[in-house]
């Protein structure tokens, strides 16, 4: 049986940026939210990027119109195909 190569997935947080959050003075509600803000940077970056506007300049509906793009990929080609591999 033949098991097809696994992509790369792109990370939304490091290990390196896990563990300073892991080391900071927060609770574990605010760890959690610090994660969670440091994935969304790093998502809506690549957003503006794929759009080629500054990230400032993001309006809402792109943002939207970005989500349902890549669950459309994902439904039609699968998670591999997507971006987002959740």
């Amino acid at each position: 049986m033949d098991i097809p190569p696994q992509q790369p997935t792109t990370q939304f947080l490091t290990l390196e940026e896990s563990a300073q959050v892991d080391a900071a003075l927060l609770s574990s509600s605010e760890k959690f939210l610090t994660r969670l803000t440091i994935s969304s940077l790093k998502l809506l970056q690549h957003i503006a990027q794929e759009y080629g506007v500054a990230m400032e300049d993001l309006t809402t509906q792109q943002v939207i119109t970005w989500f349902e793009k890549d669950a459309k990929i994902k439904r039609e080609q699968g998670i591999e195909a997507s971006y987002l591999k959740w």
